[in-house]
């Protein structure tokens, strides 16, 4: 993972996308795609389902994203309890 894309407001991004099976249209299958991806517009993301549409037979039922930042501010809490012998 580049640090560059990171800090420029990329956050890890997951899909899973399901897809009906070209043989089998009633069934569907799941398919997992993850990379660094810009919020809330998701152009990687976009991209890859163009190509998807594009290029692969099974027709796409629905996607589901979920993002994260990667690089936050350090957290620190003090501990509620403190014992010292």
């Amino acid at each position: 993972m580049s640090l560059a894309l990171q800090l420029s407001d990329y956050r890890l991004t997951t899909a899973e996308i399901l897809y009906h099976l070209p043989d089998h249209p009633a069934v569907l299958q799941s398919y997992i795609w993850q990379d660094l991806d810009l919020a809330p517009k998701f152009p990687e993301l976009r991209k890859f389902l163009d190509f998807w549409s594009r290029s692969l037979d099974g027709k796409l039922h629905s996607v589901r994203v979920g993002s994260a930042t990667l690089i936050t501010p350090p957290r620190w809490s003090a501990p509620t309890v403190l014992t010292m012998q």
